[in-house]
């Protein structure tokens, strides 16, 4: 067991040291590097979310909060699917309402490419506007934070704020405009959160922006744009928030991080576990256990759907400032390699695999292997996940987590492993290769 113990440390210590950190919820990274300390661990955490406002309708009020801001011109940004779905209608009613003047861009790519992330920026460059709304998900609202940078930031580089080493990993100094974020989807928390993610196509990778700064300046929460979510979208960004809530839980804690900052601007975003963050987690995690398979199963179930809205904003609260690890260092080269998958209830003209299914097909063998760190912490979230304890053994922390989450998956009749989304052995090299630098 010691043994098992210091080699799940080890792999851990490890992902924390590795140069290319995974830059939306490692707990370790940090735009600005400094030369790390042996021994020096951190002291200390702090919290950094977007203001929320939650409320069934409340996207009436955008229009106002605009009013309120003094915006003159303003844009409307969302993907071609939302484009004509009742979230963007309610949004562009309260914009006609209050007279506010914008422009829409509607080209959003679902799971969104270097490439997609410039043509959101070069129409913002164009259209120098002083507010912005993103309506959507997280690929809408992860294309926002990056066009609102960019064009707050004219003469910059593109790869002058993406994470290093693929690009400078600059420190975001810039003043933003303000963007207000209305999410459509119940899984990435990307209303709270200081990071927009994308796959950098050249080198098959995904990596982002991680930023205190481009966080928006408030998320609006409306559990009605949740009704016309799809079953598959429903269970693929509820997996999101569960993998969001366990890996926060089970990171390692903040006061295990090093090297301790030199100054306090230097501490990281991701910190590691903590107690606030733990708080935030384990609440997530008690309504997806509740909650989840209702919303999947029943899109009439308003209750369960708008408890999973509230879900993903405590769950983004978490991980925005702990951090996650294997689950989703893992998912990116799974969704960054994918061949010919192409996901029921996406009506998307290219192959993906939706961000929350790529994390939560690795987790029973992530969560059997780093129990050996936090096993009670493990049993805990296997108890609320429905699985009886009285009688288990601490030992087997991580195999009663690991067999609980089967289940859970079982029964959302979830695809079996990464064969079932096109990979075979043969990919597993490459796979390990996406994986070590996140």
């Amino acid at each position: 067991m010691a043994a098992g113990r210091q080699r799940a440390a080890r792999l851990l210590r490890q992902l924390q040291r590795a140069a290319c950190r995974c830059p939306s919820h490692c707990h370790t990274y940090s735009q600005v590097p400094e030369r790390p300390t042996l021994g020096n661990t951190d002291y200390a955490f702090e919290m950094a979310i977007s203001n929320i406002r939650y409320g069934e309708g409340v996207t009436k009020e955008v229009g106002m909060d605009l009013q309120n801001l003094g915006a003159r011109r303003v844009c409307l940004m969302t993907d071609k699917n939302l484009s004509q779905l009742p979230p963007v209608n309610a949004v562009l009613n309260s914009l006609a309402k209050y007279s506010i003047n914008f422009q829409m861009y509607d080209n959003v790519r679902v799971e969104p490419t270097d490439q997609s992330f410039m043509d959101a920026i070069n129409f913002a460059k164009k259209g120098e506007f002083d507010a912005y709304v993103a309506v959507g998900g997280g690929s809408v609202i992860d294309t926002c934070k990056a066009a609102n940078l960019y064009a707050s930031s004219p003469t910059s580089d593109f790869l002058d704020y993406v994470n290093a080493p693929i690009g400078k990993g600059k420190p975001v100094t810039v003043p933003l405009k303000p963007l207000i974020a209305v999410p459509t989807t119940s899984g990435t928390g990307s209303e709270t959160t200081g990071v927009a993610i994308f796959d950098f196509k050249e080198l098959k990778v995904k990596t982002g922006i991680a930023s205190r700064a481009i966080k928006p300046t408030l998320g609006i929460i409306d559990p009605l744009h949740t009704l016309s979510m799809p079953e598959r979208i429903v269970a693929n960004s509820g997996f999101d928030v569960l993998c969001h809530a366990l890996e926060s839980y089970t990171a390692l804690p903040y006061n295990m991080r090093s090297p301790c900052p030199s100054n306090p601007i230097n501490r990281p975003a991701y910190q590691g576990s903590n107690p606030i963050s733990d708080v935030w987690a384990l609440h997530a995690l008690r309504i997806v256990a509740k909650y989840l398979k209702r919303a999947i199963r029943n899109p009439e179930d308003r209750e369960a759907r708008a408890s999973m809205h509230l879900a993903s904003a405590f769950a983004g609260i978490g991980f925005g400032n702990a951090g996650v690890h294997l689950c989703h260092g893992m998912s990116y080269p799974i969704s960054g390699l994918v061949k010919t998958y192409k996901p029921k209830d996406y009506n998307v003209d290219h192959s993906l695999v939706p961000h929350g299914l790529s994390v939560v097909l690795t987790s029973p063998a992530v969560f059997a292997f780093t129990a050996q760190i936090h096993p009670e912490r493990h049993l805990e979230a296997a108890e609320i996940l429905g699985a009886d304890i009285r009688t288990a053994r601490i030992k087997d922390a991580g195999f009663i987590l690991a067999d609980t989450l089967r289940k859970f998956l079982f029964d959302l009749n979830v695809d079996d492993g990464l064969a079932a989304i096109g990979y075979s052995k043969a990919d597993i090299p490459a796979l390990v290769k996406g994986t070590l630098p996140q």
